[in-house]
């Protein structure tokens, strides 16, 4: 027979009113007290327990306190990780993503369930890190953060370079090396941790740091930026497989080049990035180009743009001693008229001694012809004919007769226009600096000097500023002209 329970004297479902048992002096706990007696026996047992499942129903709480589930084929267990605890975690959790949770179990009396408090949580082996990492490329893929119409041509010759990596690792050293050797820039460093805990955060906020410099202020804004570091497992690279470092790399306003681990290593900041380098040094040799291959080919652009402005020069004198030598010579050209000019000058000569023999036999048949007789005669009728010539008197007087009508009417004219002749009278004629009379009083004011014509004689005078008004007598008597003898009279 089984042993007897506190159960066994209850004879049926039970009564209306409570009694005590008969066989257990049991008081009847409340649910408070049940509840915290399954709270302090949960939490000794399970003080400390790895658990191992994937992430469901992933929450975070607007105080910051992270609610999910644990699962596995055939249970679910609730938990929850605290504010503290969360801001330490080195990935961003899932739905879907199997990790190893470190905590206690404890009970949640207000919906009697059992619960995890985590105080660590991993991802299960690099397996599991390897399925996050598609999973959120797939996602950042389906964004477009990674479309090749993103990505960015960087500057030829970047006067600014902005590196964000560790300050104190040969990261650092070897970029600016390459870069010394190459062409020297001008390097601002942003460190951060590239590695661990806040390392993704310290990224992020280094790359929107440069690209939020104001283009000539203080600090000088990058033209472009390298995002480096050196080699390592999945694991140490995670940092840059956060997805605050890939939205920082793909919303960044300045060309990025990513250089994280070694040629092998390849992390979402790659695909991000406007350009990936195999190598922190590889960047440093994308970013410039070799100063020494720059002068080689400016100097050699030199010389090939002599070449080209001297090339039409040589084509032309080529051209030129080409066509010269088609040109016949000069003596050739003046054979002919040379020899032209010879025979003509021969008959010139002989011209003119014929002109001479001939001239002499006219000279001297001429010579024969005149006689002293002969030339008496044509001078004595010649004589006679002009001794037949008789010149009448009536016709010259008639003549000199006319031409004294028309001078008298001439003068006569000019005696009674001559402005002078009024003079007498009280009037007087204004006349300029070159003897011109004056006729306005715009004209005069013009003049540095005046001279008044009176009939005794010239006054000089200087024209005044400002003008007064002349008085006028009240009953101004006319003038009596003198009679002017020398005037002739018109009837």
């Amino acid at each position: 027979m089984s042993p007897p329970t506190p159960f066994d004297d209850l004879d049926d479902a039970g009564g209306l009113v409570a009694k005590e048992s008969r066989s257990s002096n049991a008081e009847p706990l409340s649910v408070s007290e049940i509840s915290a007696s399954l709270k302090r026996t949960v939490e000794e047992r399970f003080s400390y327990v790895r658990v191992r499942g994937e992430l469901s129903g992933v929450k975070m709480a607007a105080s910051g306190h992270l609610y999910l589930c644990l699962k596995d084929e055939s249970a679910r267990l609730d938990g929850v990780m605290w504010r503290g605890t969360v801001q330490r975690l080195s990935f961003r959790p899932e739905d879907g993503v199997e990790v190893i949770a470190t905590g206690k179990l404890t009970t949640y009396p207000g919906r009697s369930n059992y619960q995890i408090v985590i105080e660590r949580m991993e991802i299960a082996g690099e397996g599991a890190l390897l399925a996050l990492l598609a999973r959120n490329k797939a996602r950042f893929e389906a964004e477009g953060l990674f479309a090749p119409g993103r990505k960015r041509r960087l500057p030829f010759l970047p006067q600014v370079i902005g590196v964000v990596t560790s300050p104190t690792g040969a990261v650092i050293r070897d970029i600016l090396h390459r870069l010394a050797d190459r062409m020297p820039s001008r390097v601002i460093v942003w460190p951060v941790l590239v590695q661990g805990q806040g390392a993704a955060e310290q990224v992020a906020a280094a790359v929107r740091g440069f690209g939020a410099i104001a283009a000539g202020g203080p600090v000088p804004r990058p033209d472009v930026l390298i995002v480096a570091r050196g080699g390592g497992s999945i694991e140490d690279l995670w940092a840059f497989n956060e997805e605050a470092v890939v939205r920082a790399i793909a919303e960044s306003p300045i060309p990025v080049i990513s250089a994280v681990g070694h040629e092998t290593d390849t992390t979402l900041a790659d695909f991000a990035a406007d350009l990936r380098a195999p190598t922190p040094t590889a960047a440093a040799e994308l970013a410039v180009p070799v100063r020494s291959d720059l002068l080689n080919q400016l100097a050699e652009l030199a010389l090939r743009k002599r070449k080209a402005v001297m090339r039409p020069v040589q084509l032309g004198r080529e051209r030129l001693e080409a066509r010269g030598q088609r040109l016949p010579q000069p003596q050739a050209l003046l054979a002919l008229p040379s020899q032209q000019l010879d025979e003509a000058g021969e008959k010139l000569r002989r011209g003119l001694g014929d002109r001479i023999v001939l001239a002499r036999q006219r000279l001297s048949e001429s010579a024969g012809r005149l006689s002293t007789p002969l030339l008496m005669a044509r001078r004595d009728r010649a004589a006679e004919r002009l001794a037949a010539l008789r010149l009448s008197p009536a016709l010259v007087e008639r003549g000199v007769a006319l031409a004294r009508d028309r001078l008298t009417a001439m003068v006569r004219v000019m005696t009674s226009l001559n402005p002078d002749n009024v003079l007498a009278r009280g009037y007087a004629r204004v006349t300029g600096a070159d003897g011109r009379t004056l006729t306005a009083a715009a004209a005069a004011r013009k003049e540095a000097r005046l001279a008044l014509h009176f009939h005794d004689g010239v006054v000089a005078v200087a024209p005044g500023g400002a003008e007064s008004p002349v008085p006028r007598p009240a009953n101004p008597k006319p003038a009596q002209p003198k009679a002017n003898p020398d005037q002739p009279k018109l009837l």
